[in-house]
């Protein structure tokens, strides 16, 4: 028996775990579900990994009841579901798994796009409903993408991703940022200011991290400085954005249309009232779903947990002050 135990909190591709379990005693939690709190926390008194999901609340108290915990392994690239500071303060290197999915990301993040501008998903249920009689001049008509006006709010690795997409499409591509312009301008972009973007953009994309300052970033202000043809798109967290307001601005008009992969809260209420909208387009939180990627991602967290449990630096570390 190992001298090291580690708990997966979800199933994981069978070899990745296989690899795993050679150097660890291994214990994956078998439901869909994810474990309550209170299970990690029974568990994690004995553990010297632990491999963890968006989902997993990972706190100080949580920490603390961990005396031998000496990894904590995120699948997923951001890792606002942990105490990082906690983390460091305790000497526990936190990782995670960026870079794998940033064009996947990317690629869900121009579909939604797409989708909703084209009306996509109304389209297929104007048929299902059966009304879809002959064809009209006017009907379901969208808007137009190639040659269009899209703002970004954050530039990190899917933002850029999404501008080299966009490049494809002839469209002019306005930042915000606090990269320096001139990498800006490099990549395809034009650096401005947050109210300018909004202003001038015919579709906002999201890529920005859920912080205290991000908290709510697109309220009711920020909605109503955007164009009343204007699409949103928010593949960052769903906390980015005030889903009240939101539901305002496009239960009145406000802006035309937003495509969602995360919602706040997290997942979604079947009765949220974005939901009875035709003009909003609500994903549950996928665009890293390809095969391929949560199969890299998976492997990427393993081998986190593994370089953690020999005392080594983690491959992708959020903390790397930690040794």
């Amino acid at each position: 028996m190992s001298e090291h135990k580690v708990f997966v909190t979800r199933q994981l591709p069978p070899a990745t775990l296989e690899r795993l379990s050679a150097h660890c005693d291994l214990e994956v939690w078998e439901d869909f579900m994810p474990p309550p709190y209170e299970v990690i926390l029974e568990k994690v008194s004995q553990l010297s990994g632990l491999v963890c999901l968006l989902t997993d609340r990972i706190d100080a108290r949580l920490m603390d009841a961990g005396p031998s915990l000496k990894v904590i392994s995120n699948m997923a690239v951001g890792f606002d579901n942990i105490d990082v500071a906690a983390a460091s303060a305790r000497g526990i290197p936190v990782g995670n798994t960026p870079d794998v999915l940033t064009e996947t990301t990317a690629d869900f993040a121009f579909a939604l796009l797409m989708a909703v501008a084209r009306r996509i998903p109304e389209a297929k249920q104007y048929i299902h409903e059966g009304k879809w009689r002959t064809w009209h001049p006017t009907v379901l008509s969208g808007q137009d993408i190639y040659g269009a006006t899209l703002g970004i709010v954050g530039f990190g690795r899917i933002g850029r991703a999404l501008s080299r997409r966009a490049s494809g499409f002839n469209m002019r591509v306005l930042v915000d940022t606090l990269e320096p312009e001139a990498e800006v301008s490099e990549a395809g972009g034009e650096k401005v200011r947050l109210d300018e973007l909004l202003r001038e953009s015919d579709y906002v994309s999201l890529h920005v991290p859920l912080t205290e300052d991000t908290k709510h970033l697109i309220s009711k202000d920020e909605l109503a400085a955007m164009k009343p043809t204007a699409v949103l798109v928010n593949t960052a967290r769903g906390g980015v954005v005030d889903p009240a307001a939101l539901y305002e601005a496009l239960r009145d008009g406000v802006i035309l249309a937003a495509g969602l992969d995360v919602t706040e809260p997290e997942p979604i209420a079947p009765d949220d009232p974005l939901l009875t909208l035709d003009n909003c387009l609500v994903m549950p939180h996928i665009a890293s779903a390809s095969v391929a990627t949560r199969r890299k991602m998976a492997e990427m967290a393993v081998d986190n947990v593994i370089a953690g449990l020999r005392g080594e630096p983690l491959p992708t570390c959020v903390n790397p002050e930690v040794r």
